[in-house]
């Protein structure tokens, strides 16, 4: 999926975005990220960067896959105008010459949870998850008056959440049939099961609110050098939607449950988040961890990691759907 740029490229594209006098003097690959190629830069005026860039032209995708810098610039537009939580500062965005979307941001401290996630003792873990509750309340004080789904795609969007999310699972199977994805059920039962736990429940959901939708460790950037642990920033808002602030609880709780997360949902309830689990969104919450493992199932055929060295996570993955699908239908 990600195709790196030589030094170059990368000091092309820089000098596109911010003049030709932004000279690059090192670029480190980030490589945790699996679909854009991202670089830590150095300028010669001392600032410190991070490119983004996307995949190029004829790059296999999915259906709400494009444009996604072009939505995560709006999403840091959005969340710097409205709230105080710790993200990266937008610096550029644009279109490459070589026609690849691109983004360039400001360099957060520290590095990601995941990448540290063995230095993390008890104690540290708590409070860091309580931090982590109350900025993602703060991202969900940022509400629309516009349609549900994906930002500027029309094709996956409608005015109720209800609509918008039955139109993107719809793209979902559509990019499965397109892929010849083995899914672990047949297309058609999914969507007939998604379809009708929509129709039942998700009517209660009347307010956008932009959801980041990929709140997994890798894109939560920590601090442990300091005299106590800090949250320095929520990376990646690339696949951000306006929808249920509850969607955002379960990549927040991979291929768990977020009940069991009891720091992040007191930090959240301080910050004066908008969610409540209580039984009606409990049950969304299956129809949110069903669209996220469909995402996951389908994603891996295009992005070439449906392979043998893969086998044991896809199949976890896949049971999590199978597990989200058979709990909407005992309701």
């Amino acid at each position: 999926m990600k195709r790196p740029l030589s030094p170059v490229e990368t000091a092309d594209v820089v000098r596109e975005a911010l003049g030709p006098e932004a000279v690059v003097r090192g670029a480190r690959e980030l490589t945790e990220g699996t679909f854009n190629s991202a670089y830590a830069l150095t300028l010669a005026d001392g600032r410190e960067l991070v490119l983004k860039v996307a995949p190029p032209p004829g790059t296999p995708l999915l259906t709400y896959e494009r444009h996604l810098l072009s939505t995560e610039a709006d999403c840091l537009r959005a969340f710097a105008e409205r709230t105080s939580a710790p993200l990266p500062e937008l610096v550029a965005a644009g279109v490459s010459a070589q026609g690849r979307e691109y983004l360039l941001t400001s360099l957060l401290p520290g590095a990601s949870w995941s990448s540290q996630a063995e230095r993390i003792d008890g104690r540290q873990r708590a409070t860091l998850r309580r931090q982590v509750g109350r900025h993602v309340a703060a991202m969900h004080s940022v509400t629309g008056d516009g349609p549900f789904g994906y930002p500027g795609r029309a094709e996956l969007s409608a005015p109720t959440w209800t609509g918008a999310y039955q139109q993107v699972v719809d793209a979902l199977l559509a990019d499965a049939a397109r892929y010849a994805v083995d899914l672990p059920r047949p297309a058609a039962e999914i969507g007939e099961r998604l379809h009708a736990a929509a129709d039942a429940s998700l009517g209660a959901v009347t307010t956008p609110v932009l959801v980041h939708f990929d709140l997994w460790d890798g894109n939560v950037f920590v601090d442990l050098d300091r005299p106590q642990p800090v949250v320095t920033g929520l990376i990646d808002h690339e696949r951000a939607l306006w929808a249920d602030p509850a969607a955002d609880f379960v990549s927040l709780a991979l291929l768990g449950d977020i009940a069991g997360d009891r720091d992040f949902l007191a930090g959240y309830a301080d910050g004066g988040g908008p969610v409540v689990l209580d039984e009606a969104t409990r049950h969304r919450l299956h129809l949110y961890r069903a669209h996220l493992a469909l995402v996951m199932v389908v994603e891996a055929v295009p992005r070439g990691t449906a392979v043998a060295g893969n086998a044991a996570w896809n199949a976890r993955v896949a049971d999590w759907l199978v597990r989200e699908l058979d709990a909407l239908a005992r309701r």
